[in-house]
Order: structure tokens, then sequence, then C-alpha cells
């Protein structure tokens, strides 16, 4: 299990509080690359990805524009209807933030 205290976000700037909105780090920019490269590896717009999850085109807009957050059940309905594992997306996430805590840690 990842454990997320030890990453540190350097959107410094995008803290409210003491927390970091996660729609602007970069790590959620990994998980929204991997999900736009599938919709257009596939072929789709985004009005045929809204439709077939049953959703309006600004629904996928939004999320693509980083102003609509993607929770982990939306997040897996869409990987399914892009026909990509989750898993492979979190293994790429996870492996990725691991090397930035081995470069940190180096330091």
């Amino acid at each position: 299990m990842l454990g997320l205290t030890r990453f540190r976000f350097t959107h410094s700037s995008l803290r409210q509080g003491n927390q970091v909105k996660s729609i602007f780090t970069s790590e959620y920019s990994f998980v929204l690359e991997r999900l736009i490269s599938a919709r257009k590896t596939a072929g789709l717009t985004q009005s045929q990805l809204a439709q077939k999850l049953g959703k309006p085109q600004s629904f996928v807009s939004m999320i693509e524009r980083h102003e609509r957050r993607l929770d982990v059940v939306e997040f897996v309905i869409m990987c399914k209807a892009l026909d990509v594992a989750p898993q492979e997306i979190l293994a790429n996430l996870e492996a990725r933030l691991r090397a930035a805590t081995k470069v940190r840690d180096k330091r």
C-alpha cells in the first residue's frame, strides 16, 4: 500500500491550508493524460465517450480540463468504457511515485 504522506506535492501555491487540491498535482495530470490518450487511441470524441458513460459531453470536458475531479469509481467506469485496465494506469502511477521518492531521498 502506498503511503501517500511520504510524497511531497510541488505545487505549494495551490495549497488550501495544508492540503493540495488533487486536480492540480502532476500525479493527477499523469492519470488524466493516460485517459485522454486512451480516448484518442480508441478514436472517441468527448461526446462519444460521454454517451458511453451516460453523461453529458461537459462531464468529460470538465474532467479533461482539470475543472472536475474524477473519483475512483468514475475512474474505473471510464477505464472500462475505454477498454483500459485501471490497474495498469495505477501501477504506472505507483512506479512514478516510487521513482520520485527515490530521487528525493538521494538528495
